[in-house]
């Protein structure tokens, strides 16, 4: 007979957590589930067990499931967790990369699947002890890890700047640069989402393109940024406004 497992989900969507719920109680032995709606919860649930088990979704309020995970397995790094979501957006990709320690198991699962496939992914990895990735997001992964398209945390940092509207003077004080250091960023940015090359000039008509707005909208649709993050940054950067006005 199967070992009885304790599994934390991670889900702040009543639907979407009585799926997994009837899901796990279909398992030869059901597992003993325990449910937090927000990344601060499941991580509060998870840090009671020695070896976690979680399956967590990746947009959650108050701590989404990558910065969940990077507390997380910062602590346990054995942590075996499957994120499960709607998105296979390249931000989030690219931040996960980062964080995954090597020596655990994890996996991640698009909500878009059929049951028997997501039942699948799940057992594979916290039962089974193998990583499974869904194959939408290892083309996603496979442009993260490509030189030439990836974006590096300083060009990150200056496509999220111009996405909350930055003129090149706030940048250069909010991340202590210079105008040419800002400048320099920005033209890196524009050559990694070939932009750049886009670009073409007419006599009459001058630049055919404004490559800040351009850049923005060729990162949201590569998946780079999104709302529901921006909404973030952009409490983020109107608590680094407020210290700024004051001290200026």
């Amino acid at each position: 007979m199967s070992e009885k497992l304790n599994i934390v989900i991670a889900e702040d969507n009543p639907k979407d957590f009585e799926f997994l719920e009837k899901m796990f109680e279909s398992w030869e032995v059901a597992p003993v589930i325990e449910r937090a709606q927000n990344g601060v919860a499941a991580l509060e649930l998870a840090l009671k067990h020695d070896n976690p088990l979680v399956v967590s979704d990746i947009q959650m309020p108050e701590m989404n499931g990558i910065e969940f995970a990077k507390e997380l397995w910062g602590k346990r790094p054995t942590t075996r967790i499957v994120f499960w979501s709607q998105f296979k957006d390249e931000m989030y990709v690219r931040s996960l990369v980062k964080i995954v320690p090597p020596e655990t198991v994890y996996g991640y699962i698009l909500k878009s699947n059929s049951k028997e496939k997501i039942a699948a992914a799940i057992e594979t990895v916290l039962r089974d002890e193998q990583c499974w990735i869904d194959p939408e997001v290892r083309k996603v992964q496979g442009m993260t890890g490509h030189s030439q398209t990836a974006l590096s945390d300083i060009e990150y940092e200056a496509l999220v700047d111009i996405s909350l509207g930055l003129t090149d003077n706030l940048i250069a004080q909010r991340r202590y640069l210079s105008r040419r250091g800002v400048q320099s960023r920005l033209n890196s940015l524009y050559n990694k989402l070939g932009i750049d090359q886009q670009q073409f000039h007419s006599e009459k008509y001058g630049d055919a393109l404004n490559l800040r707005n351009r850049a923005v909208a060729v990162a949201l649709r590569r998946g780079l940024i999104n709302p529901f993050e921006m909404e973030n940054e952009e409490l983020t950067f109107q608590e680094w406004l407020a210290r700024f006005t004051r001290n200026n």
